[in-house]
C-alpha cells in the first residue's frame, strides 16, 4: 500500500499570515504522525512564504524522535539565499531530497523536469544528495520516455506530477489519462525506480487513481487534506487519507 507523507506547507502558511504562532507546526506534524502518516513533506521556497528554515530544524529534531518515520523535504536545487535548498538539507539530511523545478515566483508546482534539457546540471545534484545518505526523487511529469534519463542520473524514484489526473477526473479523459499514468508506472517500474505520487489528490479522485495504477511507493499530500480538516478534523482527515491509499 502506498504510504502517506503529509505535506505541512499550508499549515505553515496560515501560521504565517498572522505571525502569532498558531496553528503551532509541530503540534500538527505530531497529530499526522499520531494518526498513523508514515511521513512528513515540506516544500521551502526561497521568500520562506510558508515553511521557514527555522521549521525544517524543528521539524529534523521532530523525526529524529521518531523511528521509521520519513522526512521528505522538496524543493529547486538551484535555488540561493537563506533558504536556498543544497545548504538546507546538508543540515537536515533528510531521508528524501524531492528535487521540482519551480520558479522562485511560482505559487506551486507546475510541471515536471525535462531531463532532454537538464541532466547535465542535475548529476552533481544527485550525487551530491546520495552522498549524504538520502533517497532521490525527481518530480517528473508522466512521460516514461525520459524515464531512463532519471535511471542515469543515479536517483531512486520518479514523483509524478498528477494535476493532469485531476483535471480529467470525471471528464471523459479520465480513461485516457490514467492509462497514461499506468504506462509511466509500469515504466518507472520496469527500470528498478520506485514512484511517488502527488499534486492535486483529493479524495474524491484518489481512490479511482490507485485502483487503477500498479502499487506506487507513497503520496504526499498537504492543500487538500489541510481543507478536508476544515470539515472532518485534522486527525480524521489524515486517517480518511490513508484509507484511501488502501487498494479497494
Amino acid at each position: 500500500m502506498a504510504k502517506l507523507s503529509v505535506n505541512l506547507n499550508r499549515i505553515a502558511l496560515l501560521r504565517n499570515s498572522r505571525g502569532i504562532g498558531i496553528p503551532d507546526l509541530a503540534h500538527f506534524a505530531r497529530l499526522a504522525l499520531a494518526a498513523g502518516a508514515a511521513g512528513l513533506t515540506v516544500h521551502p521556497r526561497p521568500d520562506q512564504r510558508h515553511i521557514t528554515v527555522d521549521d525544517v530544524t524543528l521539524l529534523t529534531a521532530l523525526i529524529a524522535e521518531q523511528p521509521g518515520i520519513e522526512f521528505n523535504i522538496e524543493g529547486n536545487p538551484f535555488t540561493s539565499g537563506p533558504a536556498a535548498f543544497m545548504p538546507l538539507v546538508a543540515r537536515a539530511r533528510p531521508h528524501q531530497c524531492t528535487l521540482v523545478p519551480d520558479a522562485d515566483n511560482q505559487v506551486t508546482s507546475d510541471h515536471g523536469w525535462n531531463l532532454r534539457a537538464d541532466a547535465e546540471r542535475l548529476a552533481p545534484i544527485v550525487a551530491t544528495l546520495k552522498g549524504q545518505g538520502a533517497r532521490v526523487s525527481l518530480f517528473m511529469d508522466p512521460d516514461p520516455a525520459q524515464f531512463a534519463l532519471v535511471r542515469e542520473l543515479g536517483a531512486d524514484r520518479v514523483e509524478l506530477y498528477t494535476k493532469p489526473w485531476a483535471d480529467a477526473f470525471g471528464t471523459p479523459e479520465q480513461p485516457a489519462v490514467l492509462a497514461q499514468y499506468r504506462e509511466s508506472v509500469e515504466a518507472a517500474r520496469s527500470l528498478g525506480l520506485g514512484v511517488n505520487i502527488g499534486h492535486d489528490l483529493n479524495l474524491h479522485n484518489l481512490p479511482a487513481f490507485i485502483a487503477g495504477l500498479p502499487p506506487v511507493d507513497e503520496a504526499s499530500i498537504g492543500h487538500a487534506l489541510t481543507a478536508d480538516a476544515l470539515e472532518l478534523g485534522y486527525v480524521p482527515a489524515v486517517k480518511a487519507y490513508i484509507r484511501a491509499l488502501r487498494p479497494a
